[in-house]
C-alpha cells in the first residue's frame, strides 16, 4: 500500500517539530518564554530540558511508526493529537496567546485525517513488502 501524501505531510512536520524541540532543548533559556513544555504538560516542577528531549523522542518515535504505516504509529498518532489537542484546548481558555488555537485546530485536522486513512495502516503486509505471484 503506498503512504497516501497527507500521511507524508504531517510526518513531515512533526518531524521538523521535534528535531526543534531536541534542539532547543540544549540552547533553551526557561526565562524566556511564559509557557514551557512542562508547564503544557501540567508539569510545572519538571525540568524543562528534560519534558522536551522526552518529548522530542516520544514524537521520533511516532513518527517513525507512522510513516511506516504500522498500526501502532496510527494509535500513537490518534493518542498524540487527542493529548495535545486537549491540553491546547485547555491552554486557549486560559491563555491569552493565539498559537494555543492554531496547536488545537491543527490537532483536530490531524486526527480527523488520520481516522480518514485508517485503512493504510490497517493493511495485513506492510510498505514496501512486495506480495509474491504465484
Amino acid at each position: 500500500m503506498k503512504r497516501p501524501i497527507g500521511v507524508s505531510l504531517i510526518s513531515y512536520f512533526y518531524l521538523f517539530g521535534a528535531v526543534v524541540l531536541l534542539v532547543t532543548s540544549v540552547f533553551y533559556d526557561p526565562n524566556a518564554n511564559s509557557i514551557g513544555m512542562a508547564d503544557r504538560f501540567g508539569l510545572p516542577n519538571a525540568p524543562e530540558r528534560l519534558v522536551r528531549v522526552c518529548t522530542g523522542f516520544l514524537s521520533l518515535g511516532m513518527i517513525y511508526g507512522y510513516m511506516s504505516l504500522k498500526k501502532w504509529g496510527f494509535w500513537m498518532m490518534i493518542t498524540y493529537s487527542v493529548v495535545f489537542g486537549f491540553i491546547s484546548s485547555i491552554l486557549v481558555s486560559n491563555q491569552s496567546q493565539q498559537p494555543f488555537l492554531g496547536n488545537m485546530l491543527f490537532s483536530v485536522v490531524v486526527l480527523v485525517y488520520t481516522i480518514y486513512v485508517r485503512k493504510s495502516f490497517l493493511q495485513p503486509f506492510d510498505q514496501g513488502e512486495q506480495v509474491m505471484e504465484q
